[in-house]
C-alpha cells in the first residue's frame, strides 16, 4: 500500500504508524484541525507477515514484491483475482484446466495455486491473515474470494518461511476493505457475451462518533459459458464491522458463498477440429462450493513502539462434485440401460468397450479454526533502526470426504447417463484431521542509512491423521496377482522443520535499491496425497483413494537477487533473478493414460529458475506498464513414468532425464498494459499478453513426436503453441453525478489458442465412438472473442 503523510496534528506516534503502514490504525489519519498540514511525501509500505500490522518501506524488503490496489481491479473490470494476475503481474500465467472463469490454475514462477484436487500446490494464499488453502489437498478456491471486497493484495515471491506451510514459490496476501478506508457506496451491473450477467454492490461508512465502521458487499454472477453445457452461477457476500479508539482496533468479518460451477475441462483435439473450440469431451463436470468464514482481527499499541496484532477464525466449506467420465473397466450390459442406442449405432453394435462411462460423485466437508498472533517492536538495536516481529500460529481442521461411482452409458451428446449400478470398489469414506502450529520471528536491522539486514525463521509442526471408515487397518487384499496390500487409508503422520531466511538490501539513493536473499520453505503432504500414495493401488483423483505409504515433506530453497528504482520521476523499473530447488517434490504419477489412474510420489529434485523485469511510467496522458518473465522449470532427478502414448515409450514407460522441462509452464511471457486518459472523465485501456509454447503432460521427457515421420511436426506433437491475446477496456464517468459506464472486450482478434494440455486416447473420431487407442492431444482451449458492457453508480463518499 501507499501512505500519503499529509496528516494534521501528527504526534510522533501517528507519524510512526503511518510510515510503518499500520493497517489496523486508519483512524489516526483523521484530522481535528484542518489548518495544520505536515507535508512528508509518500512512502510505500508493505506488510511482511500474513497479519495486518506494521510493515517495511519497499526499498528495505529484499524481494521483488508486487502490489495491487482495489482501483486497479475495478478499472479493468476483473471478475476474479486470477484474471487480473494473468493480465498484469510478472511471473504469472494460468492453465485453464477447468475452463471456468472462477476455476483457473494460477502459476507463479512455476508453482501452482489451483482449485483442482490432485494438483500439487506450491503457493500459499491468505485473506486478512488467514491461510485459505483448503485443508484437503491445499487447493485454492478462487470463487470464494469476492473481488469487490478486496482493498489490496501483495504477491511475495520465494520460499518466505514467515508465511508458513505451502510457501514453496510464493505467497499471495489479500487485504479486504473496511468502512473507514472505503466510505460510500457503489452498485453496478453488466451484461454481454455468453448471456453473462453480473450485479455487484458495496457500501461502507463510519458512525457519527467515529468509533464504529462498517462495510458490506455482494456479488452475483451468472452465465451460460462459452463452451457447450457450461453454465455457472456465483453468489458471494462479505461484511465487516470495526471498532477503534486511539490505541486499539477490532474487526469482525464474514465471507459467504454459494456457487454452482460447470468446468468441462480438457477436450480431445479431434473434437475441436470437427465441432469448434466450444466442444467438450464428456459431461457433466460440476462443482458446488459453499463457504461460511468468520474472522476476528484485533490490534493494540502498548506504546509508540510496540504493537500486538492477533486474529482468530472459523471457516467451514463444502464441496460437491459430479463428473461424467469414460470408464474402460465396465462391460456394458445393453439390457440394463435403455438409452445406449446412440452409442451402439456409432460403434457397430459393440458398446462394451467404447460406450461405458461413469458418474463419479464426491462430497468434501471441511471445518477449520485457529489463531495467529504477533508482537512488533520498532525499537533501536545497538542505536540502529530496527524492526523485530515474533509470532505464533495454530490451525486445526476436520475433513470428511466421501466418494461414489455409478456405472453409466455415454450418449450421443457425450453426456453420461447413470444405470443405477454402483461401483462399490470406488467407494471412499474418509475422516481426516490436521493440527499444525508454527513459531516465527523476523528482524530487519538498518546497519546504516545504506545497508539493511533481514533475518527470519519459522518452525513448523503438522500432524495429519486419516481414518478409513470402510477399510480399517489390516484390510489385506490381493491388488494384483500375487501382490497383497493393506488397502486402508488410515494413517498418522507428523512433519516438522525449521526454515531460515536471510536478506540484505542496499539503498545508495532514494531512486535505487539492490537486494539479495536466501530462504527456505516446506509443504507437508496433505490428507489426500497420503491417501493416494501406493503405486500398487493407484487411484483416480478426486474420485478415489487407495493405500497410505508415507510421503516425505517437500522442502524448497530459494535464492533471489534483484534491483529496483526510478529512472526519472514518472518511470519506475525492477529486475530480479531467482533460483528455487524443491527437494522431495510431490507429483501425481499416472499409471494409465486411458482412465487417469495414478498415485502421488516424491520424485526427487525439481528446479525453477528465471527472470522478471518490469518497466512502468507515464507519458503525458498515457500510463503504461511492461513486463517480461523468463522461466526454466526442469526435473533435476531422473525418473521413469508410466506412459504408453508417448512415441518414445519403452513398452509402457518413458525415461525423464535431468533438465527435461516441466509440463504446461511457458518459458517466456511478455505483458503490456496501456491506459489513455482521453478526457478527464474517459479512460481507454488495453492489455497485450504473449506466452510461449509449453510441453503437455505426458511428454515429460520432452521428446514425443507425431507418427508421421516429420520431426518438426507441431500440430500433433507433445507441445502446445504459444499465443498472443489482446484485450480492451474503457470507462466513462458522467462528471460528479456518480454515474459511469464501462465496457470490456477480450481476445479481440479471436485467436484460437490453448493454455496447456495432456496426452489421452483418441476414443472419438468424426463424431463417432471409435474406441481407438492412438494418442490424442487433450487441450485447455482459451476463450474466444467476447465483450460486456455495464453501468455503475457511486454515492455517499470518495472511492
Amino acid at each position: 500500500m501507499q501512505i500519503s503523510l499529509q496528516q494534521k496534528n501528527m504526534t510522533p506516534k501517528l507519524i510512526l504508524v503511518a510510515i510503518l503502514g499500520a493497517y489496523a490504525m486508519p483512524q489516526m489519519a483523521m484530522a481535528e484541525n484542518k489548518a495544520e498540514v505536515i507535508e512528508l511525501g509518500k512512502i510505500e509500505v508493505i506488510g511482511t507477515t500474513p497479519l495486518a500490522g506494521v510493515g517495511l518501506p519497499l526499498e528495505k524488503i529484499p524481494s521483488n514484491v508486487q502490489t495491487v490496489k482495489a482501483k486497479d481491479l475495478q478499472q479493468q473490470n476483473n471478475q476474479t483475482i486470477a484474471d487480473f494476475m494473468n493480465n498484469n503481474m510478472l511471473g504469472v500465467s494460468v492453465n485453464e484446466t477447468q475452463n471456468n472463469p472462477y476455476q483457473p490454475d494460477i502459476l507463479f514462477h512455476g508453482f501452482t495455486a489451483s482449485p483442482l484436487l490432485g494438483t500439487p500446490q506450491g503457493l500459499s494464499v491468505f485473506q486478512d491473515g488467514v491461510r485459505v488453502n483448503e485443508p484437503f489437498g491445499d487447493a485454492v478456491n478462487w470463487d470464494l474470494i469476492p473481488v469487490n471486497a478486496i482493498a489490496g493484495m501483495n504477491l511475495m515471491p520465494g520460499s518466505n518461511p514467515v508465511f508458513g506451510l505451502n510457501t514453496l514459490g510464493g505467497a499471495l496476501s489479500v487485504q479486504t476493505k473496511n468502512g473507514r478506508t472505503h466510505q460510500g457506496g457503489g452498485i453496478e451491473a453488466s451484461y454481454g457475451s455468453w448471456a453473462r450477467k453480473n450485479v455487484a454492490a458495496e457500501f461502507g461508512g463510519v458512525s457519527t462518533d467515529n468509533s464504529v465502521d462498517y462495510f458490506i458487499s455482494g456479488n452475483y454472477f451468472d452465465e451460460n459459458g462459452w463452451r457447450d453445457s457450461s453454465p455457472t452461477e456465483v453468489k458471494q457476500v462479505f461484511g465487516k464491522l470495526g471498532w477503534q479508539n486511539d490505541a486499539t482496533r477490532v474487526e469482525l468479518s464474514y465471507t459467504g458463498a454459494d456457487n454452482d460451477m460447470i468446468g468441462n475441462g480438457l477436450v480431445q483435439k479431434e473434437l475441436i477440429d470437427q465441432f469448434g473450440r466450444e466442444a467438450i469431451n464428456t459431461k457433466p463436470d460440476q462443482t458446488k462450493n459453499t463457504l461460511s468464514f468468520f474472522n476476528l482481527n484485533g490490534s493494540h499499541w502498548f506504546n509508540d513502539d510496540v504493537q500486538l496484532t492477533a486474529n482468530t477464525y472459523y471457516r467451514k466449506s463444502k464441496r460437491n462434485t459430479l463428473n461424467g467420465d469414460v470408464n474402460d473397466d465396465y462391460e456394458l450390459d445393453v439390457d440394463i440401460a435403455g438409452n445406449d442406442a446412440d452409442c451402439l449405432a456409432n460403434t457397430g453394435g459393440d458398446a462394451d468397450e467404447f460406450c461405458s462411462g461413469a458418474l463419479n460423485r464426491s462430497k468434501t466437508d471441511q471445518k477449520g479454526y485457529g489463531f495467529n498472533t504477533q508482537l512488533a517492536f520498532n525499537q533501536p538495536l545497538m542505536q540502529k533502526q530496527n524492526q523485530f516481529i515474533v509470532g505464533l500460529g495454530y490451525d486445526q481442521s476436520r475433513i470428511k470426504f466421501n466418494q461414489s461411482s455409478e456405472f453409466g452409458v455415454i450418449n450421443s451428446s457425450r453426456g453420461v447417463d447413470g444405470t443405477g449400478i454402483e461401483n462399490t470398489d470406488a467407494e471412499v469414506d474418509l475422516l481426516g484431521k490436521t493440527r499444525s502450529w508454527g513459531l516465527f520471528g523476523t528482524d530487519t536491522l538498518s546497519l546504516n542509512n545504506l545497508w539493511h539486514l533481514t533475518l527470519s525463521g519459522r518452525y513448523n509442526h503438522i500432524n495429519v491423521k486419516n481414518t478409513d471408515k470402510i477399510s480399517p487397518k489390516g484390510s489385506i487384499e490381493e491388488v494384483s496377482p500375487g501382490v497383497f496390500e493393506d488397502v486402508t487409508l488410515s494413517g498418522n503422520h507428523t512433519f516438522s522443520r525449521f526454515n531460515p531466511a536471510v536478506g540484505l538490501s542496499f539503498t545508495p539513493t532514494k531512486d535505487l535499491s539492490v537486494y539479495g536473499s536466501y530462504n527456505e520453505g516446506m509443504r507437508a503432504p496433505t490428507s489426500m496425497e497420503l491417501g493416494c500414495a501406493n503405486p500398487n493401488v493407484p487411484c483416480k483423483l478426486p474420485n478415489a483413494m487407495a493405500g497410505d505409504p508415507p510421503l516425505e515433506k517437500v522442502v524448497s530453497k530459494t535464492f533471489e537477487l534483484g534491483a529496483r528504482g526510478n529512472l526519472i520521476s514518472d518511470t519506475k523499473w525492477s529486475a530480479s533473478v531467482y533460483h528455487t530447488v524443491n527437494h522431495d517434490d510431490i507429483q501425481f504419477i499416472s499409471t494409465n493414460a486411458t482412465n487417469g489412474m495414478g498415485y502421488f510420489d516424491n520424485v526427487g529434485k525439481t528446479r525453477r529458475m528465471g527472470l522478471d523485469a518490469g518497466l512502468s511510467g507515464n507519458l503525458g496522458l498515457l500510463s503504461w506498464k511492461a513486463g517480461y518473465s523468463y522461466l526454466q522449470a526442469t526435473y533435476e532427478t531422473g525418473l521413469e513414468l508410466t506412459n504408453a502414448l508417448n512415441s518414445t515409450s519403452d513398452g509402457n514407460t518413458i525415461l525423464v532425464k535431468k533438465g527435461d522441462r516441466l509440463a504446461n509452464l511457458p518459458e517466456h511471457a511478455l505483458k503490456l498494459r496501456m491506459q489513455y486518459q482521453a478526457t478527464p472523465n474517459w479512460t481507454i485501456g488495453s492489455n497485450i499478453n504473449l506466452f510461449s509454447d509449453v510441453y503437455v503432460r505426458g511428454n515429460e521427457n520432452n521428446n514425443h513426436r507425431a507418427n508421421d515421420g516429420d520431426p518438426d511436426h507441431v500440430q500433433n506433437s507433445g507441445k502446445i503453441g504459444g499465443y498472443t491475446i489482446v484485450n480492451l477496456d474503457t470507462r466513462y464517468k458522467f462528471g460528479k453525478t456518480g454515474w459511469q459506464v464501462f465496457a470490456k472486450a477480450i481476445n479481440i482478434f479471436d485467436k484460437e489458442y490453448a493454455t496447456g494440455g495432456q496426452f489421452g486416447e483418441n476414443w472419438i473420431e468424426n463424431g463417432a465412438f471409435s474406441g481407438g487407442d492412438e494418442p490424442s492431444k487433450m487441450v485447455m482451449p482459451g476463450a474466444p472473442r467476447a465483450g460486456w458492457i455495464g453501468a455503475r453508480y457511486e454515492f455517499g463518499g470518495k472511492k
